[in-house]
């Protein structure tokens, strides 16, 4: 099924015989189709400009060094328990911290969607929505996705790649959104399956998530303090519990969020870089992809990302699929600790608005 729209019958309306040849040139622009818009490449690189293609090229390098720098600390001194040498143990972390977190991705993520409520939705619902993902991934050039539809608050699509098949979680309220808002939202996920950024992501994703965990936890522990108000003490009783009975004293629990960044500060460095350049122009080269199939395409994806952006139920959305969805959900603390901002949406907003070309 065609995305853009046609005439129901197939043929044009009958109209009669212009009377002179400047009438029928004119009659022929007014009547005819918009020329039909760019299929989607075979390479979405193709579509970013060089700068950009240098940034997604060293946001992947990036990615695979966090494994890497994970698994260093390990593989060295086995290395030399062994008696092979440091040259030994960092060939080993070079090639054993990329296939461990390769190994242990799909699992992670099929495990985190196991968890997620299903909908509750007939039989007949789900299987149209199956059949236009069908239809959307033949458009895009790629096997149809395994869909699970989760009930949920935040309107908002992630697409997971690996050994075990490609997978797209998709939620409720994003399925409420108007036709053409959805398909630009599912063909942005597509667009991303095709191009394999979200093969190499769910591949990586368990050693960014074990930074991201331990650079929260440094990042709490350096925020902790001892002069708690009367409002503090008061929701903390409410919640059950008293804070200040044992309490760990603030400047020790300063100390350990400092030695802990300091432990992390090798492998957060290209974690950021990662995220910064390798998730972040994955999505914008999967926004001009959809922008270039049309221009419903193209408002719709705006609408889509707009809609997601202001729409609350941000916390019902895995922190897990941020990086494989169509925008990053995540709050304040998690945005600071991955190096992002939400500016980001907004400049992606604001290019597919833009009257220029994306």
């Amino acid at each position: 099924m065609s995305d853009t729209g046609t005439d129901p019958a197939g043929e044009p309306a009958d109209s009669p015989a212009p009377r002179s040849s400047t009438e029928a040139t004119d009659s022929a622009a007014q009547s005819d189709p918009d020329p039909p818009s760019d299929p989607i490449p075979a390479s979405i690189t193709s579509l970013l400009t060089e700068p950009s293609r240098r940034r997604s090229a060293l946001g992947l390098l990036a990615f695979v060094l966090v494994p890497v720098v994970l698994a260093t600390p390990v593989a060295v001194p086995i290395a030399l328990l062994a008696g092979f040498g440091p040259l030994v143990g960092l060939l080993l972390a070079l090639v054993g911290g990329p296939a461990v977190s390769a190994a242990v991705g799909p699992i992670l993520l099929d495990r985190r969607i196991d968890r997620l409520p299903a909908a509750d939705l007939e039989d007949r619902p789900s299987a149209f929505i199956e059949h236009r993902v069908s239809e959307l991934a033949g458009s895009v050039g790629v096997e149809p996705p395994t869909v699970r539809i989760v009930r949920g608050t935040a309107a908002n699509v992630a697409v997971a790649d690996g050994y075990r098949g490609a997978t797209l979680v998709v939620s409720t309220r994003l399925l409420s959104l108007p036709q053409d808002d959805r398909d630009a939202a599912l063909r942005h996920a597509l667009v991303r399956l095709q191009r394999r950024e979200v093969a190499i992501t769910t591949a990586l994703l368990p050693a960014a998530v074990a930074v991201e965990t331990l650079a929260i936890v440094a990042t709490l522990l350096v925020g902790r303090r001892n002069d708690r108000g009367d409002t503090d003490r008061r929701v903390n009783r409410i919640h059950g519990y008293e804070p200040e009975r044992g309490r760990v004293p603030g400047p020790v629990a300063a100390a350990a969020g400092v030695l802990l960044w300091i432990l992390i500060l090798p492998a957060w460095l290209p974690f950021v870089v990662a995220d910064r350049f390798h998730v972040a122009e994955g999505r914008r080269a999967a926004d001009v992809a959809v922008s270039r199939v049309g221009k419903p395409e193209r408002d719709g994806l705006a609408n889509a990302l707009s809609f997601a952006r202001e729409a609350a139920g941000a916390a019902d959305w895995p922190p897990l699929f941020d990086r494989l969805s169509l925008l990053s959900m995540a709050d304040e603390t998690t945005d600071r600790v991955r190096g992002t901002t939400p500016q980001e949406t907004r400049i992606r907003l604001a290019r597919l608005r833009s009257k220029r070309a994306v």
